[in-house]
């Protein structure tokens, strides 16, 4: 048994995991064990998108556990689509708002917030919502829809992606933090932290004529964001990734929190309905050991609200 595996054991032994109860507890067991983190994933449901944050990333021992003193932080939604929080095409703006508050309190001396957008950068921006929550929270907005933006990196485990040119926030970040919106899409059968980071890259175009999953698994081995945040509270079950109306689109109000891209993409996969091993980047990234979809293997602290 796992050094960490024994201490939560012993010290949980008697509380019921993931009810209201337990969680102060788990708290304060984390901050006793600085640098151990208690669980490897947290499923969170029936709350507001802040409110599931909150309880969230307490139960993985508060975000200073991710962003330390005077740390750049960069913060990547989904802010792909000119359409309104309610077609669910974007992250959540409550959200990604709560988010750069977290940063900043845990003493971040700079958090950003871009994506490279299908549609016009500025409309995103604005009618997603996340401009305001962004800006009201003390965080700092970047488009990502010039090249100039973009330096070429290298992605020595790349199988098929092998090089890719690279948004300048990443490359100049110390911690990267991926909240994407979890709903349909026509290629990728669905979209999660993965394909999120196809918004961190300016030549999208290369992975969907070059087997897009396998390019997706190939740039998750390139640079593993310290934490991914799935908004699954407006779910897109169909017309992804832009959708067509309100009509496509379902409340769910969950949240998927862990470190392990992999493990988030296969525990966000099941909220939608679909198994981890059908959704091919999902299981070549598990193959090419970049996370785990092995979700009965990890410990999970799930909290309903």
């Amino acid at each position: 048994m796992r050094r960490r595996d024994f201490l939560v054991k012993s010290v949980t032994a008697g509380l019921v995991a993931g009810t209201a109860g337990s969680f102060a507890n788990f708290e304060q067991l984390a901050a006793a064990m600085p640098g151990m983190s208690l669980y490897d994933l947290v499923a969170v449901r029936d709350g507001e998108p802040e409110v599931m944050f909150d309880k969230a990333i307490a139960s993985l021992g508060g975000m200073t556990r991710f962003v330390k003193k005077g740390q750049k932080v960069v913060v990547k939604p989904n802010i792909g689509w000119d359409v309104t929080p309610e077609r669910a095409g974007n992250t959540n703006p409550k959200l990604v708002g709560r988010i750069v508050k977290h940063c900043l309190n845990a003493g971040a001396s700079e958090v950003y917030v871009f994506d490279n957008t299908c549609d016009a950068w500025n409309l995103c921006y604005k009618n997603s919502g996340i401009e305001k929550a962004v800006k009201d929270a003390g965080g700092k907005l970047v488009p990502g829809n010039t090249e100039g933006y973009y330096q070429t990196v290298q992605i020595p485990k790349g199988k098929m992606l092998k090089e890719a040119k690279v948004h300048e926030l990443i490359l100049s970040s110390d911690v990267f933090i991926n909240v994407p919106v979890l709903k349909h899409h026509s290629s990728a059968s669905i979209s999660l932290s993965m394909k999120n980071l196809m918004g961190v890259v300016w030549d999208r175009r290369y992975w969907h004529r070059n087997d897009l999953h396998q390019c997706i698994a190939d740039f998750a081995s390139w640079r593993k964001p310290t934490l991914n945040v799935i908004d699954g509270y407006r779910v897109m079950m169909r017309n992804g990734p832009r959708g067509v109306s309100e009509s496509d689109v379902i409340t769910m109000r969950q949240m998927i929190v862990s470190a392990d891209i992999v493990a988030a993409d296969a525990a966000a996969t099941r909220i939608f309905g679909s198994k981890p091993e059908d959704i091919p980047h999902i299981r070549i990234a598990n193959e090419m050991k970049i996370g785990t979809m092995a979700l009965d293997k990890l410990s999970i602290n799930r909290i309903k609200i």
